[in-house]
């Protein structure tokens, strides 16, 4: 899969496609479904699947540290796309100097210009443009007027109430792994590279691969019971903590995960790690004795866990 970032990216070659637009917060099934359409459309007109994306995203931008945390980091989202047959993601900047665009250059710039869009899949309430002017039907008339065709997203429901972002964030922060997994199809995971830290675990008999989450915050913080992929064939039950590790005054998110039984130097190598049952909240220790008798008793949660399910 291609990635591209910022407008001034395109090339004359990546004229001609089937797109959509939109966070793509978590890859749920109503993302699934909208991504089914633009590859479908894609293969009947023999051209590239195309998803355009915002980082920061909208809310992140206008709220800062009051917008929505976030599901799942770009990296994460970039290889779910890609997983679901996306040729090409287009990443746009969203700034000020975005934001001023009329809906009329958005249009000319981005689909007409920039990507040459032939079917433009987006929900009905998509607004863009200078004072998010433009809207659906703006869309259908540029698209009569320009040669692309507009389409309609499908509505996924579960359980009668609409898939959203927002179902899926509010069952991570309460911790029902469960929902989330029937959202988005599958358990939830974080791929990345592991990285060197503190080494703090080791001192503490506990040695931790790490994952830096960055900015913005996950919206899963606590500790967990996980299954770390792509280590051994067969995958390696652990305990992880997610957050920012507030006994020992942590600044960046971070996935910190203990795998029981294992030793080995895994700096640079990539795994995943599958979330699957919430032991606690993240908390502030005293001291890192008191931190050390309660890693330990979280490594016992979580391999009675396994030892019941496993």
């Amino acid at each position: 899969m291609e990635f591209i970032r910022g407008l001034y990216n395109l090339k004359p070659e990546h004229r001609g496609c089937v797109a959509t637009i939109g966070n793509f917060d978590g890859v749920h099934l109503g993302h699934q479904r909208v991504l089914r359409q633009v590859k479908l459309k894609a293969i009947t007109q023999g051209l590239p699947a195309v998803v355009i994306l915002f980082e920061p995203q909208p809310l992140e931008y206008f709220a800062k540290h009051q917008a929505p945390l976030r599901i799942t980091r770009l990296r994460e989202k970039l290889r779910l796309l890609e997983q679901h047959g996306i040729d090409r993601v287009l990443c746009l900047r969203f700034d000020a100097k975005l934001l001023s665009l009329s809906a009329h250059d958005f249009i000319q710039q981005l689909l007409v210009s920039g990507l040459a869009v032939s079917h433009f899949v987006v929900g009905d309430d998509f607004r863009f443009g200078q004072g998010r002017r433009g809207d659906y039907a703006l869309l259908q008339t540029e698209g009569l007027n320009h040669g692309f065709e507009v389409e309609n997203t499908q509505t996924c429901q579960l359980d009668g109430e609409r898939v959203s972002s927002t179902r899926i964030r509010n069952a991570l922060e309460g911790h029902d792994l469960n929902a989330v997994k029937r959202f988005i199809g599958c358990s939830f995971t974080i791929t990345g590279k592991v990285a060197y830290g503190q080494q703090l675990g080791r001192k503490l008999g506990v040695p931790t691969a790490n994952i830096r989450l960055q900015k913005p915050r996950p919206a899963l913080q606590g500790v967990y019971a996980t299954l770390v992929y792509g280590l051994r064939d067969e995958p390696m039950a652990s305990v992880a903590n997610i957050g920012y590790r507030p006994t020992v005054a942590g600044v960046q998110p971070q996935l910190e995960v203990h795998l029981f039984d294992f030793s080995g130097d895994i700096y640079g190598k990539t795994i995943t790690v599958e979330i699957c049952q919430f032991i606690r909240s993240e908390q502030k220790f005293d001291g890192l004795e008191q931190l050390q008798t309660q890693i330990q008793h979280d490594i016992q949660t979580a391999k009675d866990f396994f030892a019941v399910t496993h």
